[in-house]
C-alpha cells in the first residue's frame, strides 16, 4: 500500500485506485514549505476534528479535486456551507465507500472550527476492506476505548498514532496504544511541526524496537509503502 506524508498529521493513502487524504494541513506548516498544495491529489478527504492544523487546507484541496469530505456531522456541514460536498458521520457509525468501510471511533481531545464554531467531538477512523485494515487515530490521548478496536474491525495492518506529546499522546503512551490495538506497525503523526512537539527520533525508534515494534517517521513529502 502506497502512503505519502505531507507533514503534521496529513497523510494520503492509496486504496483500490482511490487516494484518501487525512487531515490536510500543509500551507500553514513551515516544515511543508516545499509541498506544492496545488499538486496534492485526493478522491476523498477524511477529517478527524475541527482544529485548523487538521482542516486548514481541506477547502482548497477538496475544490481542486472535486473530492467529498468525510467526518463528523458538524464539520462536514461547515464545509458544505463553503461549497463542498460530503458525507456526514459520527462516532460509532460506519459507512461503506467504493474504497472500503469507514468507521468513526472515539478520540480524547478538543475541537473547534477555525471561525470559532462548534467543531463536534474529535474522532479517529478505522478504514478496512477485504485485503486491508488500518486505524487513523487523529489527535487523542491514550484511552481504554482503544482496546475495543481489535473487537470491532479486522486485524490492523498498521496504525497512524500521534506521538508529539503536549497536545496528544507522547511516544510512551503510543507504545501502550499499540498494545491496546494489537498492532506492531505504527506510522507517527502530530510531531516536530512546532517546537513544543519536537521529538528525539532515535530515542523514539529505539523505544519501539525495544518492544519488537516498528515505528515509521517519514520525511515531509516522502512516498513509502507498507
Amino acid at each position: 500500500m502506497k502512503i505519502q506524508y505531507y507533514g503534521h498529521s496529513c497523510y494520503a493513502v492509496e486504496l483500490l485506485n482511490k487516494r484518501i487524504l487525512f487531515d490536510p494541513f500543509i500551507a500553514g506548516n513551515p516544515l511543508a514549505k516545499d509541498v506544492d498544495i496545488q499538486d496534492v491529489k485526493a478522491d476523498y478527504i477524511l477529517i478527524s476534528h475541527g482544529h485548523g492544523d487538521h482542516i486548514g487546507d481541506a477547502e482548497l484541496i477538496a475544490k481542486n479535486n472535486n473530492a467529498p469530505v468525510i467526518g463528523a456531522y458538524e464539520v462536514v456541514s461547515w464545509l458544505e456551507n463553503k461549497g463542498l460536498s460530503g458525507f456526514h458521520m459520527n462516532i460509532g457509525g460506519k459507512r461503506k465507500f467504493d474504497f472500503g468501510t469507514v468507521k468513526m471511533v472515539n478520540a480524547i481531545h478538543s475541537s473547534i472550527l477555525p471561525d470559532g464554531n462548534y467543531g463536534a467531538n474529535p474522532a479517529g477512523f478505522l478504514v478496512y476492506g477485504d485485503e486491508f485494515s488500518f486505524y487513523f487515530a487523529g489527535d487523542t490521548a491514550l484511552t481504554m476505548d482503544m482496546q475495543l478496536i481489535p473487537m470491532i474491525a479486522p486485524k490492523l495492518d498498521f496504525a497512524f498514532l500521534p506521538i508529539g506529546d503536549n497536545f496528544t499522546m507522547g511516544y510512551e503512551d503510543a507504545l501502550l496504544a499499540s498494545d491496546f490495538i494489537k498492532c506492531d506497525t505504527i506510522i507517527a503523526c502530530h510531531y516536530d511541526t512546532f517546537p513544543v512537539i519536537e521529538i528525539d527520533h532515535q530515542k523514539v525508534t529505539n523505544a519501539f524496537l525495544g518492544r519488537n515494534k516498528r515505528i515509521i517517521l517519514p520525511k515531509v513529502n516522502e512516498l513509502f509503502s507498507v
